[in-house]
């Protein structure tokens, strides 16, 4: 899982940096909100904790950004303490908000439950290991490729949600990435043939969904 930190206090952005790493996330940093969103578009990111009050651009402004283009987690950290602070931020398309001081612990929680993060998720008879990057089905190895375990991870992030095929073009082959959108179709294919053809429902017209399944 890949998070960027964004915090122009460079004591906390270590301190959070520590926390988040030994908890097995990978971890991205900026100093201000112009290079957040550079991070943000030059890598796939599963979750963004951005400080509000960044200088260039603060974290509502790079939330938005980010909302506008992406499903991508974001999460708030601000000393702001008054209800329509929070509200602001909220309506700007934050999925949590966190008041300073916080404990590193609690924010490392709450991040890990915004993933809905499991190591292991099961999907019927699939089981699918997100820290080795591989997808079983009965026990059996699929030999997923790179691309086929990206796809699942975020269909299984976006469960029961439709996702367009920009979307998945941008978070798994990258936004910089200028290919015929029908490279996800090819490859949707290939996951089909090897996890089951019923777990991917195509929507035409707008994309594909992981229909809902049972985490165990």
């Amino acid at each position: 899982m890949n998070v960027l930190l964004a915090e122009d206090e460079p004591l906390m952005l270590q301190i959070l940096s520590s926390y988040f790493m030994k908890d097995g996330f990978n971890v991205l940093t900026a100093g201000d909100g112009e290079q957040a969103l550079e991070m943000f578009y030059e890598h796939q990111i599963d979750i963004a904790i951005l400080d509000w009050m960044m200088p260039k651009l603060n974290g509502v402004e790079v939330c938005k950004e980010i909302k506008k283009v992406s499903r991508t987690k974001v999460l708030l950290l601000t000393a702001k303490g008054d209800p329509e602070d929070e509200l602001y931020a909220l309506n700007a398309g934050a999925d949590e908000y966190v008041r300073k001081p916080f404990d590193p612990r609690v924010l490392l929680v709450r991040a890990r439950k915004l993933l809905n993060w499991a190591a292991q998720v099961r999907v019927g008879d699939l089981l699918v290991d997100m820290d080795a990057q591989k997808m079983y089905r009965d026990g059996k190895d699929l030999q997923a490729t790179s691309k086929e375990f990206q796809l699942m991870k975020y269909l299984i992030q976006n469960k029961g949600q439709i996702v367009t095929r920009k979307m998945l073009l941008d978070q798994v082959w990258g936004f910089d990435y200028f290919g015929d959108e029908r490279t996800v179709d090819t490859h949707i294919r290939r996951l089909r043939e090897k996890i089951g053809e019923h777990w991917i429902r195509t929507y035409r017209g707008m994309g594909y969904c992981l229909e809902d399944y049972t985490n165990e």
